[in-house]
């Protein structure tokens, strides 16, 4: 297996075991290999949810540029509930992990086909 590969198991067991949820482990994948070499690095890896500024980067960055959602207030409230569920107290929420529950929370798995 490679580097990638191991990496996308583990957020598959993040996913089953911090959510309760079987993974599309598809679109798992398509997700990972867009967040980049970000994936290696153990900082870019995980999501900061206490850091606003992080926050907005991902409403502006991924929600709007990469899923072409449209800026609002909805997008807040959107990360706001994926990082409820994930577990705020939890501190390791992978980047790929927020962003295939963000994909999956507005239906836009379509921007990965």
């Amino acid at each position: 297996m490679s580097r990638r590969d191991d990496l996308i198991a583990k957020y598959a067991a993040d996913i089953r075991d911090k959510l309760g949820e079987e993974p599309d482990l598809d679109l798992l994948t398509k997700v990972t290999i867009g967040c980049g070499p970000s994936i290696y690095n153990a900082d870019a890896e995980t999501v900061a949810s206490s850091d606003q500024a992080e926050l907005d980067r991902i409403s502006a960055n991924y929600l709007v540029k990469k899923l072409g959602l449209a800026s609002g207030p909805e997008l807040s409230q959107a990360i706001d509930a994926v990082v409820e569920k994930y577990g705020r107290s939890n501190r390791s929420k992978y980047r790929a992990v927020v962003y295939y529950m963000l994909c999956r929370h507005f239906g836009k798995e379509a921007a990965y086909s």
